[in-house]
């Protein structure tokens, strides 16, 4: 299954603000566009997108900007992908109402298809926002100064408003 644009850039906005946590100024919009070289219109319409469905809280003006109404740990990717993908229907034979097939009475294929979307539902279900951005077993967790020197498009440490250790 591939996931549309939409549901990609929703789910970079989410990680921007999540690894922006604890920063005195909100990620703006104009942030995430440069740093991902998106569209600022477009991630307008995905951040009030995200600000309808109470994920974000978003403030207009000098100052404003972004940041989450929930902890991370509570945004659960599942649900997120639910929310901004239109269309589950992998083949025809899903869709009762459009289904054509002359082999929907004798095929398998729908039973496991269906059975293979679930289950990537159900992986999308064990990942809340916050696992993202925990290091994989054996790495080593990078203060945030400098974990932004690591993963592109994540926010940089001059972002963070913090100075790397003295020495790096």
């Amino acid at each position: 299954m591939r996931l549309t644009n939409w549901t990609d850039y929703t789910l970079r906005v989410l990680m921007y603000c999540a690894a922006s946590e604890g920063r005195a100024e909100p990620v703006t919009i104009s942030e995430i566009a440069q740093a991902h070289a998106i569209s600022r219109s477009h991630l307008t319409k995905i951040v009030m997108d995200l600000s309808g469905q109470g994920l974000l809280a978003t403030t207009r003006g000098r100052g404003g900007g972004l940041r989450l109404l929930k902890p991370a740990s509570e945004i659960v990717l599942g649900d997120v992908v639910r929310l901004t993908e239109s269309d589950f229907t992998m083949v025809e034979c899903f869709d009762p109402g459009a289904n054509q097939c002359r082999l929907s009475s004798h095929c398998g294929l729908k039973g496991v298809l269906n059975a293979a979307l679930q289950a990537y539902l159900g992986v999308l279900d064990g990942v809340t926002l916050a696992d993202l951005l925990v290091p994989r077993p054996g790495s080593v967790r990078l203060p945030v100064a400098l974990r932004a020197r690591a993963v592109p498009g994540l926010p940089t440490a001059a972002d963070a408003g913090e100075l790397p250790p003295p020495g790096v």
